[in-house]
């Protein structure tokens, strides 16, 4: 007998199990179907397990430059291995307080894989229950893109995925793509002394940030020791020896790299397949399903949030899809996302944070810029960290003094997405971020700094 249900969500990642509280909070019977692990990608094989790796990385960083700091030591060795062990630690403890907050909620969670069965009801193998809803959200995240040249076989070439839990580190690895992904595992395999060579097709690394970033970006991964290669394409590895062959084109000229693995890195693809959605005629485009500004799509009853909208593949973008698609169902008007305003964060060091548009974007699109900017190397709390490296970028409407995009890179610049973007919410003006007092010495200040550069009147630099 079918099981009747307000809503179902498809996916317990950070857009499914999000929406699942949010809805039960607003007294919706909800029910989540999830056929993997709670917590999706973001908290089993992404976010919270790569940032808990990223921090050992970041103490072998200070080993490595022991002398600078005064330290001296015998046979020092840094157990990856180790690392990874205690990443999962991370991820077993973030997964079970998920579990917690859908049982606090009275969410029911099924284990399983869902199938539409008609609009309102989904079966989920392998027992073949069904279940029935006024309203169902698709939540099913992506998986690592390929490509055919590289053919992934999960041991000497890998994604993310394989590359999360892997504890035995390859003597030397090419990352095919320079982008957030790409440049956190470069930082994470240098630091414990892999041979690392990035490959990205674009002109350069972190190609959807601000020029200048990108540039900084390329300079201290350069000083890390990473192998850089730019407006570069592979066209296939083959194996030699213990290891790989890789063949990268640029310029109409190859060349090849011998390594002992290959991680690609080059985006994701929604999980839509395989849902019933077609049966069903959901819009979708290049497999992701499209959705208005409410994430319904153009079934009525059915939504979807996260990845799999191809929108923005960022957690907290599919978490704050969710709350949309949960209080629209709920019967509320909850506000639009503007995604262009989306905080994106890198946690490579220095780390890379940013929102809004770019220079040349603002530019592009008739607004007439001023541009604020600092360098980290004149901050007082970065220089005692002995973490120089980086630059904060302000665009700024010269008419208003509104902020349009901000562009970071430097030591822990993630944590100043919130100040910025709150700035931008409230309708804050460069001016008011000058007159602002931060407190000293912090990083923070870089920003009351660049804000008071856009208007000619920085102090420090």
């Amino acid at each position: 007998m079918a099981g009747e249900y307000d809503l179902v969500v498809i996916g317990a990642g950070p857009g499914g199990y999000v929406a699942a509280i949010r809805a039960a909070q607003l007294g919706l019977k909800t029910a989540i179907v999830e056929r993997d692990e709670l917590g999706g990608v973001c908290l089993n094989w992404g976010c919270i397990p790569s940032k808990a790796l990223l921090k050992n990385a970041e103490i072998v960083s200070y080993f490595n430059r022991a002398e600078e700091f005064g330290l001296k030591f015998d046979n020092f060795s840094a157990d990856y291995g180790a690392a990874v062990e205690r990443s999962r630690k991370v991820v077993d403890r973030n997964v079970r307080g998920v579990g917690y907050l859908l049982r606090k909620n009275e969410v029911e969670q099924i284990t399983g894989e869902a199938v539409f069965r008609g609009n309102g009801m989904v079966e989920v193998a392998p027992d073949g229950r069904k279940l029935q809803a006024k309203s169902i959200i698709v939540a099913t995240g992506a998986r690592p893109r390929t490509i055919p040249p590289l053919p992934v076989d999960g041991s000497r070439i890998i994604t993310s995925k394989e590359a999360i839990v892997l504890s035995d580190l390859p003597q030397s690895i090419v990352i095919v793509g320079g982008g957030a992904i790409g440049l956190e595992f470069a930082y994470l395999y240098r630091m414990y002394g892999v041979n690392v060579t990035i490959v990205e097709l674009l002109p350069r690394l972190a190609p959807n940030e601000d020029q200048e970033i990108s540039r900084q970006v390329e300079r201290s991964m350069g000083r890390h020791g990473v192998n850089i290669i730019t407006g570069a394409g592979v066209t296939g590895a083959v194996e030699e020896g213990n290891g790989l062959k890789v063949t990268v084109e640029k310029g109409g000229n190859q060349q090849s790299l011998s390594c002992d693995k290959v991680l690609v890195a080059i985006g994701v693809q929604p999980n839509s397949e395989n849902l019933g959605l077609e049966g069903l005629g959901v819009a979708m485009e290049g497999g992701s399903i499209q959705v208005d500004d409410s994430m319904a799509t153009n079934i009525p009853g059915i939504y979807a949030i996260g990845d799999v909208t191809g929108k923005l593949a960022l957690a907290h973008v599919a978490s704050a899809q969710a709350a949309v698609a949960a209080e629209t169902i709920a019967g509320q008007e909850p506000q639009a996302l503007d995604y262009g305003m989306m905080p994106r964060a890198t946690y490579c060091q220095p780390q890379i944070a940013s929102f809004g548009l770019t220079e040349a974007q603002a530019e592009e699109t008739g607004h007439d810029v001023k541009v604020g900017k600092f360098n980290v190397q004149a901050n007082g709390k970065a220089l005692g960290m002995g973490e120089t490296d980086g630059m904060i970028k302000l665009v700024v409407d010269s008419k208003y003094g509104e902020i349009l995009g901000a562009h970071m890179v430097g030591p822990e610049v993630t944590e100043l997405l919130g100040e910025l973007s709150l700035t931008r919410l409230l309708e804050g003006t460069t001016l008011e971020l000058g007159w602002m007092v931060h407190a000293h010495p912090t990083i923070s200040e870089i920003i009351k700094e660049a804000a008071l550069a856009a208007d000619g009147r920085a102090v420090h630099m």
